[in-house]
């Protein structure tokens, strides 16, 4: 399973890239999706919503359930992944790269310190 090492991570199964600059990009892990199975659907926020960590901001759907998606970190949402509305596979095909989901302008980037690396991440879902 694959879980990136430069990536920070939610015990819920969010992937977030720190990009050093006060914003982050957000997504779903591998192994969400393949708990998931194949997305059909996609819902996520506008641009210029304000989310708060810990609160749900979007959903994705498969063909076995809906899933509600937590904002790892605080802040504006900057954008969406507007190609997942046509295409929600992206996510499973390609989940930290072409899958991501939103990017955010962090109100509160001490919030980092508080996420998973990538061996804790492991650890909590259970993967090696």
């Amino acid at each position: 399973m694959e879980i990136p090492e430069n990536l920070k991570y939610t015990a819920t199964h969010e992937w977030i890239a720190d990009h050093g600059d006060g914003t982050a990009t957000v997504g779903i892990t591998a192994v969400a999706t393949d708990q998931l199975g194949e997305l059909v659907y996609v819902e996520l926020p506008k641009p210029g919503a304000q989310v708060k960590q810990g609160e749900s901001c979007a959903v994705v759907e498969s063909t076995k359930a809906a899933s509600d998606v937590y904002a790892s970190l605080s802040g504006e949402v900057l954008a969406a992944n507007a190609a997942l509305a046509d295409a929600p596979g992206s996510v499973n095909a390609a989940p930290y790269t072409e899958g991501w989901l939103f990017k955010l302008k962090l109100s509160k980037p001490e919030e980092l310190a508080a996420l998973l690396d990538a061996a804790a991440y492991r650890a909590s879902a259970g993967v090696a």
